[in-house]
């Protein structure tokens, strides 16, 4: 089984950016995605330039902070940050070509970093709504780049970077039984989303999710890949 294991975050805040980095380099975290909204996008940026084995996807965003174009009044509140949440929502032809136009703003900023892309994944994993579909497929087409798998996505095998994706390394799914979890399943390649990171202040500020993060920093750094396993 060829088994990828990535970090979502990289550059929402520093700590969370130096937890991945850690996992990453003393640990078994392959890649990550970057948020480019981030609070520490920039910073993220400069750590990835330094760590050429890791490799950088981008995490689409629609369900935080704020948007790169001025797409102001589809997309956002009265403050100017996204006005959606993780639930899917009913979207109108408007919305999805604003939706369409920040996510390609999002990925040319990526692209004008210089970092090569590894693949597309989402906050909040909302590039699997239904109705965002066609527009997560013109995306991977026009970059040529994977997608993170999705049930929405299944049929679309050659645009998915696993044929399946492990989510339960998670809040209460955090333990050290990852890789006998994983040795049950039949697919032949699978991710593991993970969200490792430091925490701190400007983490409590952007996200409920906090301790558990340095749980699963020190779980990743303690993993070892089993023989039965292989890198994608």
């Amino acid at each position: 089984m060829k088994i990828l294991i990535n970090a979502d975050d990289f550059g929402l805040t520093k700590g969370i950016t130096d937890g991945i980095l850690k996992a990453h380099t003393n640990g078994v975290v392959q890649s990550t995605t970057l948020m480019m909204n981030g609070n520490a996008v920039e910073y993220a940026i400069s750590e990835a330039k330094k760590h050429s084995s890791l490799q950088i996807g981008i995490h689409l965003v629609l369900t935080w902070g704020k948007p790169l174009t001025n797409e102001a009044a589809i997309l956002t509140d009265s403050n100017g940050f996204f006005k959606y949440t993780k639930e899917e929502k009913e979207l109108k032809a408007e919305d999805l070509q604003a939706i369409k136009n920040e996510w390609q703003a999002q990925i040319e900023a990526f692209l004008a970093t210089g970092l090569p892309l590894h693949h597309i994944d989402s906050h909040h994993h909302v590039h699997g709504w239904e109705p965002l579909k066609p527009v997560i497929i013109e995306l991977a087409n026009r970059y040529h780049v994977p997608v993170r798998y999705t049930e929405t996505l299944q049929n679309e095998r050659d645009l998915l970077l696993t044929e399946q994706i492990w989510l339960d390394f998670y809040d209460s799914g955090v333990d050290d039984n990852l890789f006998s979890q994983l040795e049950k399943l039949s697919a032949t390649s699978v991710e593991v989303m993970t969200h490792p990171g430091f925490v701190d202040r400007d983490l409590h500020q952007v996200s409920s999710y906090t301790a558990k993060r340095e749980k699963e920093l020190e779980l990743l750094c303690s993993f070892v890949l089993p023989e039965w396993a292989e890198k994608l």
